[in-house]
């Protein structure tokens, strides 16, 4: 899974646009764009991570691919559109539930929706692959440098912390998270303000002591909207949403976040 859904850049931007209006902590920026720096070194105490710098989830659809040949991608992006819809208008409508849950609700429309029979075998195939994600090459060594600089880290995600845990422990990088931030805590997934405003809440640091790490380009602006230093990890090479903001700083590895962060 990416957090690049393939949708229109109008029904994106509405999407993203309604879910920041709704918070009351939000700082929007009335359309400002905000300088890149070169680097945030000295002033950054903490970092939080969408689960997807560190982790590639791209896996996701060599795991349908294998179940379903030749249909791996259409319904891989299928199903990753369905997740962000479904996130996203939860928030809005004020009907949270838990990622697991909408998994599970995305994958059933989705083969609804292409007149497929899904086995129960199959679906639990599907969803446990969630939990079987490999880091990016580059993840593991810049999470140790940046925790070795005294950094506090933390995940800030939409998945549960009993997903969290599973992935991060799978991949034995369990001991350099502080903290394991799901939007469970909030009730709201991103880019809605709650679900940043964690980072603030629990690290108990002022917004510019935070540095946000995002994989997706509505993420990051999401962010940078709430008032988190944001770093993007654009790992993907996509355009710059156009919601009226900029990250601080674009890279496409984390090895350049530990470096705009510890030097």
């Amino acid at each position: 899974m990416t957090d690049q859904p393939d949708l229109s850049t109008t029904r994106r931007q509405l999407l993203v646009g309604a879910a920041l209006a709704a918070g009351a902590t939000s700082q929007i920026a009335s359309g400002a764009a905000f300088a890149q720096t070169a680097s945030a070194a000295g002033n950054i105490k903490a970092v939080g991570f969408d689960l997807f710098t560190i982790f590639n989830p791209l896996s996701v659809d060599d795991v349908i691919e294998q179940q379903f040949p030749g249909k791996g991608k259409q319904l891989a992006t299928a199903w990753r559109t369905r997740i962000f819809e479904y996130c996203w208008l939860r928030t809005l409508n004020q009907t949270y539930v838990d990622f697991w849950h909408v998994l599970n609700d995305a994958l059933t429309f989705t083969f609804n929706a292409a007149k497929m029979q899904l086995e129960p075998d199959v679906r639990a195939r599907l969803m446990d692959a969630f939990l079987q994600f490999k880091p990016w090459p580059d993840s593991v060594a810049a999470l140790r440098s940046m925790r070795k600089a005294g950094l506090r880290l933390a995940p800030l995600s939409t998945f549960t912390e009993k997903m969290l845990i599973t992935v991060c422990s799978n991949a034995g990088i369990a001991d350099v998270f502080e903290h394991y931030l799901t939007t469970d805590r909030v009730m709201a997934f991103k880019p809605d303000p709650r679900a940043y405003k964690m980072a603030e809440d629990t690290f108990k640091l002022r917004r510019e002591e935070i540095v946000f790490a995002a994989f997706g380009g509505w993420d990051a602006a999401g962010a940078r909207s709430f008032g988190l230093n944001t770093f993007w990890v654009n790992r993907l090479g996509v355009p710059v949403e156009e919601l009226g903001v900029t990250p601080d700083k674009i890279g496409s590895t984390l090895t350049e976040l530990a470096g705009y962060v510890t030097t």
